[in-house]
């Protein structure tokens, strides 16, 4: 299952486990990625919170939490090549993983047809 904030992060779920990035609409609106910030191993964030940062050519944007939860892992190999943000927003330009604090709250979320259609 796949789901989406309006803050433009896509987040996938697997039991308690979620992982999460930009998404291809947030890569096009910013161009060209050229540093990732992600979060440390073992901090929290409440839903909605900044827990990473993007940069592009254009502008730099947070990446939000897109539900609460303790950061379990981060793409290493993503901060050392932001451009995998640019060519694969979806799988290996992730940024980060993490366990969620209530796995019902992902429901809340867009699911692709409702972020879809906020962003034409």
């Amino acid at each position: 299952m796949i789901r989406y904030t309006d803050e433009h992060v896509w987040v996938t779920v697997e039991g308690d486990i979620a992982t999460a990035g930009i998404t291809p609409h947030a890569q096009d609106t910013l161009g060209e990625i050229v540093s990732v910030e992600v979060p440390a191993v073992g901090a929290r964030f409440e839903a909605g919170v900044a827990a990473g940062l993007v940069e592009s050519v254009k502008t730099a944007s947070d990446v939000h939490m897109p539900a609460s939860g303790e950061v379990l892992e981060v793409n290493e190999t993503l901060v050392n090549d932001p451009s995998l943000a640019n060519s694969d927003p979806m799988g290996a330009g992730w940024f980060f993983r993490f366990r969620l604090d209530n796995p019902a709250a992902i429901d809340s979320l867009m699911d692709e047809a409702s972020y879809e259609a906020l962003t034409r």
